[in-house]
């Protein structure tokens, strides 16, 4: 398992906040009850954030036949909806929420070409709201395979309140490749044709670069 370098400054910063928090404490009131506490809290809640930011070490898979899970998480949506930002047209999507455990690194769950990438302003909806997909802050970022055009939306949540995304259009891009990363929870949503026959079920657990989500 490695650190994330999205987490070097978050984890860094959060350990000498916490140093000085408890250097104070025990200052102020000694080595007491109160200091022990004091630390055990900080060392808990650093432990919490260095595993946010972690990323296991996982088999490299391809398939291209397959889009694979572009995140860890939960499957919340699977729908027939218009897609109308970009392919303007009925797709089959397939929506992931990330859990403040879950490994929150996203990936490309398909290779070829990034035909478009955007970033979107917006709200801080829960992840599981109806609307978060079209009014929370987000990127979209579509892959063109040659055969297909797969469309994927990270999703900001109440919570997560940053977006990475990696994409640029115009460039080549690889299957189980890190797209970006959304810190502190929230959800990804996969556009697929409705030709795609999807793998996985509604509450099924699925791991990112692992999981196939639909075989075209």
């Amino acid at each position: 398992m490695t650190i994330h370098r999205e987490g070097t400054m978050t984890i860094t910063l959060t350990l000498a906040v916490l140093a000085a928090l408890c250097a104070a404490v025990f200052y102020a009131a000694g080595a007491g009850a109160i200091s022990y506490a004091t630390l055990a809290a900080a060392i808990g809640l650093w432990g919490f954030i260095v595993r946010f930011f972690r990323m296991p070490l996982r088999p490299k898979l391809r398939n291209e036949q397959a889009a694979f899970s572009p995140c860890d998480g939960k499957v919340v949506v699977i729908d027939e909806v218009f897609e109308p930002e970009y392919l303007k047209e009925n797709c089959r999507q397939l929506s992931i929420f990330m859990s403040p455990n879950n490994v929150h690194v996203n990936l490309y769950p398909v290779s070829g070409v990034v035909e478009y990438a955007k970033y979107h302003p917006g709200k801080y909806l829960v992840a599981w709201h109806p609307k978060s997909s079209t009014k929370n802050e987000r990127t979209t970022v579509v892959v063109n395979t040659g055969k297909h055009k797969i469309l994927c939306r990270q999703i900001a949540g109440a919570v997560a309140r940053r977006i990475v995304c990696y994409a640029k259009q115009g460039e080549q891009v690889e299957q189980n490749a890190q797209l970006g990363f959304i810190k502190f929870g929230s959800r990804v949503d996969v556009f697929l044709p409705l030709s795609a026959k999807v793998e996985v079920a509604l509450g099924q657990k699925v791991r990112g670069s692992q999981t196939i989500l639909a075989t075209f």
